[in-house]
């Protein structure tokens, strides 16, 4: 079996993670018997200084005919960069956003896991860490307050703002069907985020969920109050396998929990749509400041490219066989500098592409 997978590098630090990242998907590849056939596409700071503008007409073709897309960090520094002195739709972010419109990804998946080596990191009391945990956030990226119709007004005298919060069914079921899908690949469990004591569109939220279920008797169900969510996370994290909610209750709920793992630099995200196509990329910045300097993490771009074998490829042993490299590195206690702790083995990003590499 061969996948065409299209890649791009971005800015920064981008390049450097990408390429270890393709290294540790090569030898998964070569362990478990298929082929990938790499295309390399411009977007961000990159296209901007080859072409003009942040996305182009042919990354997006050649994006669409792509089984996955892989994607290190975009942009530069807003305070320096020539980048942000462009108008903000030539800016970098824009050919970020311009991509997920053109591949509709509506779908957007933030795991939050706890190693068990990393629990210094975390915010969070031993007692309420206990075993650790292991979640994904399953956000609706496409619909909701953030793109419904908006406008600012002077009503008797006074500056009135409106934003409409709009969701239609489908959007709902879609959203739901990749949720539950994805517990099915873990744990079997979906808890679904709502405010639906309150919000008409939660309640259409809810309902059209539970109508979802039906079609998967195998993952239990379980509703909560975005509220209560927020202070479970907390509390108690380790209740949580997948959480299903909203565009704007994910953006908050998904920043808390990356948040609660301690280490932004170990986080991966997947954008997809309704096909298996789908975008992956670390949930950090392109920190330039530390471009070219050989102690960028890669890891959470390889945690991404593993995302990528299991939902856009299903080649779910490969991606095993990654996270479980992640596990056994950490293990023997090495680390890039943004994780460091006393003891521990100091390596810089491409030693940690050679150990990851190792250990697949």
């Amino acid at each position: 079996m061969s996948y065409k997978i299209a890649v791009i590098p971005g800015d920064g630090i981008g390049p450097e993670i990408v390429r270890q990242a393709r290294r540790v998907l090569d030898a998964a590849a070569a362990k478990y018997g298929f082929e990938l056939e790499y295309t390399a596409l411009l977007m961000g700071g990159a296209s901007i200084d080859a072409y003009g503008v942040p996305l182009t007409d042919e990354t997006i073709a050649l994006a669409k005919e792509s089984d996955a897309v892989l994607m290190g960090s975009i942009g530069g520094d807003a305070k320096t960069s020539p980048w942000y002195q462009l108008p903000a739709n030539l800016r970098p972010e824009a050919g970020l956003l311009g991509l997920r419109k053109a591949l509709n990804l509506f779908a957007n998946l933030r795991p939050a896991y706890l190693y068990d080596e990393l629990k210094a990191a975390c915010p969070l009391s031993d007692e309420v860490i206990g075993d650790g945990f292991d979640m994904v956030i399953v956000r609706e990226l496409t619909g909701g307050l953030y793109f419904g119709e908006r406008h600012t007004e002077v009503v008797d005298g006074l500056r009135t703002a409106t934003d409409t919060l709009v969701y239609i069914e489908n959007e709902i079921r879609r959203i739901a069907v990749k949720a539950f899908e994805t517990a099915r690949k873990r744990r079997k469990q979906v808890c679904s985020v709502d405010k639906a004591n309150v919000l008409d569109s939660s309640r259409l939220w809810r309902t059209v969920v539970e109508e979802v279920a039906k079609d998967y008797p195998d993952v239990t169900l379980s509703h909560m109050l975005v509220d209560n969510c927020a202070m479970q996370l907390v509390k108690d994290p380790a209740q949580f396998d997948v959480i299903l909610t909203e565009n704007m209750f994910g953006d908050i709920l998904s920043d808390e929990a990356s948040m609660v793992t301690g280490s932004i630099g170990m986080l991966s995200s997947a954008s997809l749509n309704e096909t298996k196509l789908g975008l992956y990329e670390p949930s950090h910045g392109s920190a330039p400041d530390i471009a070219g300097k050989d102690i960028a993490n890669p890891i959470a771009t390889v945690l991404s490219a593993a995302m990528l074998l299991r939902y856009s490829l299903d080649e779910d042993e490969a991606a095993n066989a990654i996270e479980n490299a992640v596990r056994q590195v950490l293990k023997e206690g090495y680390r890039t500098a943004d994780i460091a702790s006393d003891g521990c083995t100091l390596v810089g990003t491409e030693k940690m592409g050679d150990l990851l590499v190792e250990r697949v």
